[in-house]
């Protein structure tokens, strides 16, 4: 049996659309209910629904075999597993962006909020500038407008949030996509069942 982590979400029905086509399908995860595991034996597969930001820290903590997450949470919390395909769904970037009419005044500190500590540090890092991160979960939009940072760090897909919010990009310095993530000791030990996965994904992506 290989124990899948999903993301919930839009991302988790793209993926698992995906994995049903190449034969890793599991009908009861269409059912109206709460449950977050779903098996099928004939298949070999059980369905884990967790927190998109949670994926690896079940992969790697070895409560699943596998799992897919978007490549900026591994960027950020660099858990310990590997990363096996780019499966190109649920393309974003990674952006700063600031009010409209923000201009910057490189004589004092950046004021960064974002959800993405380590990430925004290495970026500033590689331009050498001076900033003050204010970690924020949600709704990092309203940091700028209402005066509690410069700028943001966030993930922007349409851009349509920035835009309806009067923000601008001021960079776009990483694309990110959902990546197929394995236990180190489940690719040792499975690595026969992940090796077919990976194979039929290969000729989807």
């Amino acid at each position: 049996m290989l124990n899948i982590a999903l993301p919930k979400g839009r991302l988790g029905d793209q993926v698992y659309e995906l994995l049903e086509r190449i034969g890793y399908d599991c009908k009861s995860i269409y059912e109206e209910n709460r449950k977050l595991v779903f098996e099928n034996t004939e298949n070999g597969v059980r369905y884990l629904l967790v927190k998109p930001s949670d994926v690896a820290i079940y992969v790697e903590h070895h409560a699943a075999d596998i799992g897919i997450v978007g490549k900026d949470i591994l960027l950020e919390y660099q858990p310990d597993v590997y990363e096996l395909l780019d499966l190109n769904l649920g393309k974003c970037r990674i952006a700063v962006a600031a009010k409209n009419d923000y201009v910057e005044d490189k004589d004092r500190t950046l004021r960064v909020a974002t959800k993405f500590v380590n990430i925004a540090k290495a970026y500033y890092a590689g331009v050498n500038r001076d900033i003050d991160i204010i970690k924020l979960n949600g709704s990092i939009e309203l940091a700028p407008i209402l005066g509690l940072s410069d700028v943001i760090v966030d993930i922007v897909e349409s851009g349509n949030t920035i835009r309806e919010n009067n923000l601008k990009i001021v960079d776009e310095f990483k694309q990110v996509s959902a990546r197929l993530i394995a236990n180190k000791s489940s690719y040792l030990f499975k690595n026969e069942m992940i090796g077919q996965m990976v194979e039929k994904l290969q000729g989807m992506v």
